[in-house]
Order: C-alpha cells, then structure tokens, then sequence
C-alpha cells in the first residue's frame, strides 16, 4: 500500500469515526474468510457497517480528528483489528455475543468501545454493554414512569371503595332531607285552618 492509499484509508475512516458517535474495536485473528464473511451478514442485518484495518491507520485518522478525545483507545489496537460503527450503542455488542454463542468461537474478542464519548475498554465489558438502554428505550421508560401515577390516580377514582360509599351517602342525605321536609298541602292546610278559626273569634255585628 503506497502513501496515497494509506491515505484514502485515513481519509474514509476519518468519515466513518465523524459520521458515528459509536463504535467497537474488536479483534478477529484466526477468523476464517468464511467466519468473517458471516460476521459480516451479522453486522448487515443490524446496520451495523464493519470495517478492517491496520492499527497505525486507525490511530491516524483518531488523532486528525480529536487526539485527546480518543487516547483512551489507543492502547487497544493491537493485533488484527475489525471496527464495528454503529447509531445503537448496544447493537455491536449483541452481535458479537450471538456470533460466539452460535459459532461456539471466543473470537472476536472485544477490545475497546467507544459509546457517545465513553470508553469501555476490555472483553470483560461485553455482557454489560449488552444491557445498556438505547435512546428509544430509555425514552419509552421516562414515558411509562410519567404516565404511571396518572394511571394510578384515575384507577383509584374509579374503583376506590370510599369514593363509591360518598356518593351513596350522599344521595341518601339528599333523600333524608327531602322526606323529613313539610309537604306544601299540609302548609297550605294549616294555613286555612288558621284563617277560619281567625274568622269564628271575630264579634259578630
């Protein structure tokens, strides 16, 4: 690979590392050509653009871009390196974790993940970046968590004992009321009688 190679190598990396905010370093090493190839479907079928090579290149297009904010990743590229970019933070690391289970294959071995800024770095991170929230899902919990004591509230008001029992109280004080009242035929009774007897105690002419 002469220089300008080299240099369109740096300059597509460069892309890819500006384009997304997640990726993984991983080590391939003894893969075979058909074992990469079906990495590679893997990777394909999550959208997830896998991409081979060298170190020194890698490190490069790293340093053009932002020295300090990938340093911590450099120690990692070592050996055969394959870069797994990503939008999903967790993606990657799914896939890696299927592809050993079903090839019953260590490789390959994750060395570092950067993920929004965050650098995790070593195999043993692997289950825990499995389980890390994605925007969506951690959008759909704030959601869930804000509609739950709404739910909660409305379901009290419509099945509380207590409510129920109010209103029936209610509506019996109402009846009581009504009933113990004076019925307007017995007033207008007390009230003729009242008048007659006015009229029998007047002295006659």
């Amino acid at each position: 690979m002469n220089k300008e190679q080299k240099q369109e190598v740096i300059n597509a990396l460069k892309n890819k590392f500006s384009q997304y905010a997640n990726f993984y370093i991983t080590d391939t090493q003894n893969l075979s050509v058909a074992q990469v190839n079906n990495l590679r479907r893997y990777c394909f079928d999550k959208q997830v653009e896998m991409k081979v090579a060298k170190n020194t290149l890698i490190k490069k297009a790293l340093e053009s871009l932002d020295n300090d904010k990938y340093s911590g990743v450099y120690d990692s590229l070592h050996q055969v390196t394959a870069l797994m970019f990503s939008e999903s933070p967790k993606d990657p690391a799914l896939i890696i974790s299927s592809f050993r289970k079903e090839s019953n294959n260590e490789k390959p071995v994750l060395k570092a993940a950067f993920l929004n800024g965050d650098i995790f770095v070593g195999d043993n991170q692997l289950v825990a970046l499995t389980k890390i929230k994605t925007k969506n899902e951690l959008i759909g919990e704030v959601i869930g968590l804000l509609m739950s004591p709404i739910q909660r509230v409305i379901g009290a008001l419509q099945n509380r004992p207590e409510t129920i029992d109010a209103t029936a109280n209610s509506k019996a004080t109402t009846s009581e009321t009504k009933s113990e009242g004076t019925p307007a035929n017995e007033i207008k009774t007390e009230q003729n009688a009242s008048t007659e007897e006015t009229k029998s105690e007047e002295p006659k002419a």
